[in-house]
C-alpha cells in the first residue's frame, strides 16, 4: 500500500515525516462548510472526511486526510482572517484551556475510517505586548486559534493533556493506531 497525504499543510508533512519519508501530497479542494446545527466537535472529522473523499484515489493507496480546530467556550476558532483577528484569538485564549480537536480521515478504495482527537491546552495569563508580539513576528494567519505550540508560542503553554502532534495539526500516535488497527497497515515498518 502507498501513502497519500491528503493535505496542503507543512505542518502535517513535516509530523508525518517523523515516521516515514515513503508518502506523497495530493491534495483537491473540498467543501469546508458545515451547518450551524454541526457540533463544533464533529466539524473537524467531518472536513477531514470531506479532504479524504475528494482526493483522487487509485489503487492500493491509502488517503490520509485531517483538519483541526480551536475550540474554547463553545466558539470554533480556525484560522484568522487578519493580524486584529489573531490577536482577540489570543486575546480569548489568554490565561484559559481550551481544545484542540483534529479529525483524522483514513481511506482505500474498500474502507473509510474517521474520528477525532482532543487536546487541552492551557495558556498562561500573558502580557497584550507578548501577544501583539506574537502576532508581528509569527504572522500566525495559517494556524488554528492563531499559534502554532511548535513555535514562540510554545512559551505561552503552562500545560498539556494529550497528543502533543494533535495540537501541531496531525495526532501522529492515534493515526498510526488507526492504520494499523483498522487497515492492517504497520506506517513504521515503511522504509524511509
Amino acid at each position: 500500500m502507498k501513502l497519500v497525504l491528503a493535505s496542503k499543510s507543512p505542518r502535517r508533512k513535516e509530523i508525518l515525516e517523523m515516521v516515514t519519508t515513503d508518502f506523497t501530497v495530493r491534495t483537491q479542494d473540498a467543501d469546508e462548510s458545515y451547518g450551524e446545527s454541526t457540533p463544533l466537535a464533529c466539524v473537524p472529522e467531518l472536513l477531514a472526511k470531506r479532504k479524504a473523499m475528494a482526493t483522487p484515489i487509485y489503487e492500493d493507496e491509502i488517503i490520509i486526510g485531517c483538519d483541526t480546530v480551536v475550540v474554547y467556550e463553545n466558539n470554533l476558532l480556525g484560522k484568522p482572517r487578519d493580524k486584529a483577528e489573531a490577536v482577540e484569538m489570543l486575546r480569548l485564549l489568554n490565561g484559559t484551556t481550551h481544545q484542540v480537536i483534529s479529525g483524522i480521515c483514513v481511506r482505500t478504495r474498500e474502507k473509510i475510517y474517521s474520528e477525532a482527537v482532543t487536546t487541552y491546552v492551557t495558556f498562561r495569563s500573558l502580557e497584550d505586548e507578548e501577544i501583539i508580539s506574537y502576532v508581528e513576528a509569527c504572522c500566525p494567519l495559517d494556524k488554528a486559534g492563531a499559534y502554532g505550540i511548535q513555535e514562540r508560542a510554545g512559551a505561552f503553554v503552562s500545560k498539556i493533556d494529550g497528543d502533543f502532534y494533535n495540537v501541531v495539526g496531525l495526532p501522529l500516535c492515534r493515526l498510526c493506531q488507526v492504520l494499523k488497527n483498522e487497515l492492517g497497515f504497520n506506517i513504521l515498518n515503511l522504509n524511509g
